[in-house]
């Protein structure tokens, strides 16, 4: 289908584009990679009077060492943060999953931020931020604020994020040596997860699930278990607990239900092998 007209304006900085969101508050959104957002508006899903495009800013591309964390620019890549070093040394699981979205085509297009921002229960990078315990830099007119990833997500497609407000950059605690693992079962290569799941071991271990509610979640009732001493296998008993998964043409709620035990099962099986 073909969106609706739009007016389209491209930032040269990101105060410029702090500066055109202001002007045009809610009528305006945000274009970096452009595979969130465009297929929504294609269908008339979202329609917009303003697009910025924030694409070409390079000074929120990069990833880093800061201390105990590393800091993720939120306009970096897929693919760059699927071959950083920086990634791959410290905290490999993100490295990983941005390797498993899509095809090569949307890797080289697609940001981290962009996901994020755009809150898709069904998305990947959303639980890896949410398993390590990542926190989010927000720009607006009123500064910048941290948001935890378990504060971001609100409802479907819906943020912590205001009309004003630019995600700016991701922090996560480095992992070194810690076990983890990404579960993901689909139809097909590159297809949206029908339920995947994201573990992190260690002395506060995370797990997440994609595509098991409104919003990118925790299965706080597995991370409960564990504390408890619980093993991989009683406590993936509990990955369903409290949750409300959606059913759509590829699962019923019931299926969904017993994928995330197995799944989560597999998870911190793997993820506690040395």
């Amino acid at each position: 289908m073909i969106p609706a007209a739009f007016e389209y304006q491209r930032a040269q900085t990101l105060d410029e584009a702090l500066r055109l969101l202001t002007q045009n508050g809610e009528d305006a959104k945000l274009l970096a990679g452009g595979h969130s957002l465009l297929p929504l508006m294609k269908l008339r899903l979202a329609a917009p009077a303003v697009l910025i495009d924030i694409g070409r800013l390079s000074e929120l591309s990069y990833v880093r060492e800061d201390g105990d964390q590393v800091v993720i620019g939120a306009l970096t890549r897929h693919r760059d943060l699927e071959i950083s070093d920086v990634l791959r040394t410290h905290a490999p699981v993100l490295a990983h999953v941005a390797g498993q979205v899509g095809d090569p085509q949307v890797r080289h297009r697609g940001t981290i931020g962009g996901s994020i921002a755009h809150g898709d229960p069904a998305s990947d990078l959303p639980a890896v931020c949410l398993a390590v315990g990542a926190t989010f830099t927000v720009v607006g007119a009123n500064g910048e604020r941290s948001i935890a990833a378990t504060d971001f997500f609100r409802g479907f497609l819906e943020t912590a994020l205001t009309p004003d407000e630019v995600l700016t950059e991701i922090r996560m605690p480095k992992l070194d040596g810690a076990g983890w693992s990404f579960q993901k079962f689909n139809r097909r290569a590159q297809d949206w997860a029908i339920v995947g799941v994201v573990a992190v071991a260690g002395a506060q271990p995370g797990v997440a699930l994609v595509n098991m509610g409104p919003v990118p979640l925790r299965a706080t009732a597995v991370e409960t278990a564990l504390a408890g001493g619980a093993s991989p296998t009683d406590a993936a008993a509990h990955a369903a607990d409290g949750l409300d998964p959606p059913a759509d043409l590829n699962a019923s709620p019931e299926y969904r239900r017993h994928l995330a035990q197995v799944l989560v099962r597999r998870a911190l099986e793997e993820a506690r092998t040395p």
